[in-house]
């Protein structure tokens, strides 16, 4: 009878406890999947023109004519500038008076000689007299050659009155005006040409981090195509992202002593005139591709209070379990994981407060790209919802 009435007295006790446990907290996780990834880094740097030309006069004499407007862009053999020719005309047609001259005496020598090598075999003529004959011929050939490059020299100078730009690109200022004297030897430019399109954009990166890409790529961590033709991304100086995709050329091999730096060099179209030399912007340079990542999303990283990444897994049986992450870099919205977690491993990506470590849940298993349109949604909603 007794322990009737103490088993009566202990159903109602063990109905309440049930009914006071709450229930499993509710997570979202994510399975982690390893997977090839770009590997990019963001690095300062400058754009410089591709080609740069200084305009010199390669003859003396006054400028009659401005032939360009200053700023317009020019193509390569366009005229800039006329050069008086007066002169330089007279010369050419001195020259090549001087060469129907030089032709006609060799000629009458040619004609000489040619009468005597039939006397000199009647001995009509002496051999010296053919000799002599034959001496001259060769001496007015000569005249005749000086006379021709000396017609080519006052062709050429009279060609160089007329200031021709020697590359494509963007005048600048011009230095003299119609009217000016200008000579062959001065050292001051008539007017500086540069070609903004394709445009030269310098980076700097560390040293030691060029040493790290090297070792990745020697053991096989990082795949790289082309080491120096990677793809380039540009970050202007107002945050806007440049919409023209550039390539890397080239390494510099000396390392900076002042900053342990080398400086690299991509190439990057500029069809807009967008881009000008001297401007501040920031270069993402593809480094190679990474085969088998371990992406978790940012969402699902916490910090402990060392400062260490850390973040929940839920392992077969329902538990949560913490791990402390090594973190690489991130990647848009997710970090590079290289240590602390597995490939299959579930991370909790929502919920995370409600849950303790040791502590069961029910979770609910979303992809990766689910969990990332889910998350653009919200941000897309977020300034409507605000407004």
């Amino acid at each position: 009878m007794g322990l009737l009435m103490l088993a009566a007295c202990d159903e109602p006790h063990s109905a309440a406890a049930q009914q006071a446990a709450p229930p499993p907290p509710q997570v979202t996780v994510v399975a982690i999947r390893r997977e090839a990834v770009p590997i990019t880094t963001e690095m300062p740097g400058r754009t410089s023109a591709y080609q740069t030309a200084e305009v010199r006069p390669q003859v003396g004499g006054v400028i009659r004519e401005r032939m360009f407007t200053e700023g317009q862009e020019v193509k390569a053999g366009q005229q800039l500038y006329q050069i008086d020719p007066a002169s330089y005309q007279a010369s050419l047609d001195s020259a090549e008076a001087a060469l129907a001259k030089a032709r006609a005496a060799a000629s009458s020598a040619e004609i000489t000689v040619n009468r005597y090598r039939p006397l000199v075999r009647a001995r009509a003529v002496s051999q010296q007299d053919l000799d002599t004959a034959e001496a001259t011929l060769r001496q007015a050939q000569a005249d005749v050659a000086s006379a021709e490059a000396a017609v080519d020299t006052a062709r050429i100078n009279l060609t160089y009155t007329r200031v021709l730009s020697p590359i494509d690109g963007r005048t600048g200022r011009s230095s003299v005006t119609p009217g000016a004297l200008v000579t062959a030897s001065q050292t001051t430019a008539l007017l500086t040409i540069t070609r903004l399109d394709p445009i030269y954009v310098d980076v700097t990166q560390p040293s030691s981090r060029l040493l790290q890409q090297q070792r990745a790529v020697a053991s096989g961590a990082l795949r790289r195509d082309a080491a120096d033709q990677a793809p380039a991304r540009l970050i202007l100086e107002d945050g806007s992202e440049y919409p023209h995709a550039g390539r890397m050329q080239f390494s510099e091999v000396i390392v900076d002593q002042g900053t342990g730096s080398v400086t690299l060099r991509a190439l990057f179209p500029n069809p807009d005139g967008t881009l000008m030399p001297g401007m501040f912007v920031r270069a993402r340079v593809e480094e190679g591709v990474t085969d088998r990542a371990l992406l978790v999303p940012q969402q699902a990283v916490m910090r402990t209070p060392r400062g260490e990444a850390s973040t929940y897994v839920v392992n077969a049986q329902g538990v949560v379990e913490p791990r402390i992450l090594r973190t690489d870099r991130a990647i848009g919205t997710n970090w590079l994981v290289t240590d602390g977690i597995q490939e299959g491993d579930r991370v909790i990506v929502e919920g995370v407060l409600r849950v303790q470590p040791g502590g069961r849940v029910n979770a609910t298993e979303t992809t990766m790209q689910a969990l990332g349109e889910r998350n653009n949604a919200a941000q897309a909603a977020t300034p409507r919802a605000g407004g």
